[in-house]
């Protein structure tokens, strides 16, 4: 069940900051090289003003045998340390695919463990079947769909915002 189920349209505008947590029922699919990584219906939004949603999903509904651990971690000044996962599927490595995070700070325990993926380093991801864009640039790993309205933040220009 959805703590809000999104609206026909939402303005990344009225998202909040810091960021919101919102649980989201809809069938989530990340796929690439022919195999089905995760498919989940107890997915995570994370809303924050300017960006479009990531999605977290729980490691129960995805392929964790396919995700090797990554070099490096980022810091976000409201989840804390992210750590980054390489997936991989035979020789085929798609370098830092996706992240999670171990042990977030207050506030955002509900993602402990889920993983998001960046829709550019993977064949596909699907809300409900629609399948999503990517936020332009490659740091914030947002996803696009119908329903997202803008100006969003991440292409060139944008970092001050």
């Amino acid at each position: 069940m959805s703590d809000h189920p999104p609206p026909r349209t939402e303005s990344v505008w009225d998202y909040p900051r810091p960021p919101a947590i919102r649980s989201d029922s809809r069938r989530v699919r990340v796929e690439w090289a022919g195999t089905k990584v995760a498919d989940t219906r107890r997915a995570l939004r994370v809303l924050e003003i300017s960006h479009p949603p990531v999605f977290y999903l729980p490691p129960e509904d995805v392929r964790t045998d396919l995700l090797l651990p990554a070099q490096g971690s980022t810091w976000c000044e409201w989840k804390g340390r992210a750590v980054y996962w390489d997936l991989a599927i035979g020789p085929d490595v798609r370098m830092r695919a996706a992240w999670s995070y171990p042990d977030p700070t207050a506030g955002y325990e509900r993602l402990t463990d889920h993983f998001a993926f960046y829709p550019t380093r993977v064949d596909r991801c699907t809300v409900d079947g629609e399948v999503v864009r990517a936020q332009e640039g490659d740091f914030y790993g947002g996803w696009v769909t119908a329903e997202i309205e803008g100006p969003l933040k991440g292409g060139p220009g944008t970092a001050l915002w």
